[in-house]
Order: C-alpha cells, then structure tokens, then sequence
C-alpha cells in the first residue's frame, strides 16, 4: 500500500497537506507522500486514494515525472490558486502548518476549510524498509566523520573552526547537508544544551560536546559525542560517567509499548538522584526522519507511546554553567518488534583529544 492510500485510510474528508517546512527546503509531508521536493506545492489527497499535486511552473516537470498523482500547475502564489479550484468545498488542512493568512485565502475564496493535524506525521513516525535503509546510511556516514573528528587537533582552535570542519567533512563524504549547523561546544560553551560556537581558542582540561549530523537522501543522522581535552579533573570524569550511565538506562528502556515520558524516567532518574536533576532540564529524546526533530518525543510530558519502526534520538545531558561543565552522549535508535537497535555506533568511552 502507498503512503498516499495509507493516508487516504485514515481520512472521512480530503486533507490538504502543505507542509512542514524542513532543512533542505522543501516541505517534509509533501514530499513523504509524493517524492517531490519542493517549498511551493501541496497535495489532496481523497478518501478513496487519489491524490492531486499542485505546484508551481519551477517543479511541475519534476512532478509530472511522478507516479500515483494528478499534477496541477498553478500560479506562485499557491493557495489563493488552490482556493479558487477548490470553491464550494469542505476540506481538511494542516491547522499546525498553514499560515492564518493562507488559510483566510481559502476561506476568502469560498473553501469549507476545517483544521485538522498530524496525521502525515503520525505516517512518519513509523518508518518502513526503506527509509530504515536510508537512515543507516546516514548513521554509517555519521559515524565515519566523528571518528575522523577523533583524531584532530581540538586545543588551540576554536569552536566555530572545527564545527565547520565537521559540516565540510559531511559534504565532503557525500551528504546532502548537514541535519543542523554542527554544535561544538567546549567549557563553558559545553554548559548550555544548544551552545553557539565560537571564536575563542578551546583550552585544554576541558569538557567538548559535539553535536552533529548529516542528510542522506532526505533523512537525517543526528549524533552527540563528549570528548576530553588532554587531561580533565576528576569531577568531569564523573560527570561524564554519570551522564553515560543515564544514556545506557535509557537506551535499556526503548521498545515498542513503552510511553515516551517513561523511557525519559529511566535516564533522569539516574541524574536526580545525584541531586544534578536540575541540571539535565531538556527532554531524552525525539523523533528523527526527514526532519530533525519529529515525532515520537521522550521527555516528561510526552503522551506518545513507541512502535516498532520508529527512530528516535536517545541523549540525556548535564549542564553546569558554574563549572564551566558541560557533557551529553546521544545516539539514533530505531524500535524494533522485541525491542531497539542502535544505529549510531562510535564508540562512547571517553576519548582525550590534543
């Protein structure tokens, strides 16, 4: 069965699905659905399997280029286009991705336009073979560069210096892209989860989070690594313990059944009782794909319950801005029928770098 008619299984009414935005810019659940990549299209798909695609004059060849869909060229400006072919019908829309004003143009232009969300995303969560297949290749590649990133130099250079060092070696190997601007934090750089690099030389006795990842046709690897610089104080060899332990605890706890807010327990549990609770202040974990981050998420509040097929980030940290301390270690996990299997594979002892 296509995506399309797994979609179409799922709906009483036509859906219009436009969006989301996502890294290479297109827009992630049209492409799911369609294989175009685009940032100006969208597609309707019926209750009964069909499906049409509009877009604009720079794609319409490519989309004419597809199989399962009706292609529709329109105007640029898309969704008063879509509006006036659509007059005097009731769809549904993505309420979560398209804009006030865009949806006022379809109303405007005489559509019965309800708001509905996730159900392309809740397609996505599961992945199948082949997108599976597509996400090892990206780990594979993810894998490659940190351990190239192992052997550099770190003392003396600076934060933003080796961050683009990693994003050319991804395209370098043959990425699309990279999933995100690479992270490198060092110090107190290292004591904020989403740390910007930058231009000072990194010292050595200090803690290095490197959070990285690349695009591989469509689909991203995303990867933390905690590295040391020369040698490092006790205290930091036992935050990295610790934050190592609370990995492995959570990575013990995915599999299919289980609520995204325990698996998040397994790993913070850990950190709490050390009394460093407050420092750890970000979910586990969360969905990977075509996007970053998607769903299913593993943090306290999460109501998702994980299925085999799903890919999900496993990355508990601790953040200490009065030590200038920072460590966290993530790897990319799919959820199997008897439990997970860990993509990412670089190793996770701690490794001193110059």
């Amino acid at each position: 069965m296509s995506r399309i008619q797994r979609l179409a299984a799922l709906l009483e009414e036509p859906l219009l699905v436009a969006g989301p935005p996502y890294v290479l810019g297109g827009q992630a659940n049209v492409r799911y659905l369609t294989g175009l990549q685009s940032s100006n299209a969208a597609v309707l798909v019926e209750p009964d399997g069909s499906a049409t695609l509009y877009t604009d004059f720079r794609y319409a060849n490519r989309a004419r280029a597809l199989e399962g869909v009706e292609v529709v060229e329109t105007a640029r400006g898309l969704i008063p286009a879509i509006g006036g072919l659509l007059a005097g019908r009731r769809i549904q829309i993505e309420g979560q991705h398209l804009p006030h004003a865009l949806y006022r143009e379809l109303v405007d232009a005489g559509v019965d336009a309800v708001p509905s969300g996730g159900l392309v995303e809740s397609l996505r969560a599961v992945k199948d073979d082949e997108e599976i297949a597509t996400m090892r290749r990206a780990r594979a590649l993810s894998d490659q560069i940190f351990a190239a990133l192992a052997e550099e130099r770190f003392s003396g250079r600076s934060e933003r210096e080796l961050a683009w060092w990693i994003e050319r070696s991804f395209r370098e190997a043959g990425a699309e892209s990279v999933s995100f601007e690479a992270v490198v934090g060092a110090g107190a750089t290292a004591a904020s989860p989403h740390a910007v690099p930058g231009d000072a030389p990194i010292e050595a006795g200090v803690l290095v989070v490197v959070d990285a990842g690349c695009i591989v046709d469509g689909y991203c690897s995303d990867c933390t690594r905690t590295f040391g610089v020369g040698e490092i104080s006790e205290r930091l060899d036992e935050l990295y313990a610790l934050c190592l332990e609370a990995q492995l605890a959570g990575l013990a706890a995915v599999a299919p059944g289980v609520h995204g807010r325990d698996a998040d327990a397994a790993s913070r549990s850990l950190i709490e009782a050390r009394g460093l609770g407050w420092a750890y202040g970000h979910g586990m974990g969360h969905g990977v794909g075509l996007q970053i981050h998607e769903a299913p998420t593993l943090r306290p509040e999460s109501t998702d319950v994980l299925e085999a097929g799903n890919v999900v980030s496993v990355e508990p940290g601790i953040y200490i801005p009065d030590e200038s301390a920072g460590v966290r270690i993530e790897d990319l996990v799919l959820v199997t029928d008897d439990g997970h299997a860990r993509l990412t594979q670089f190793t996770k002892e701690l490794i001193t770098v110059e």
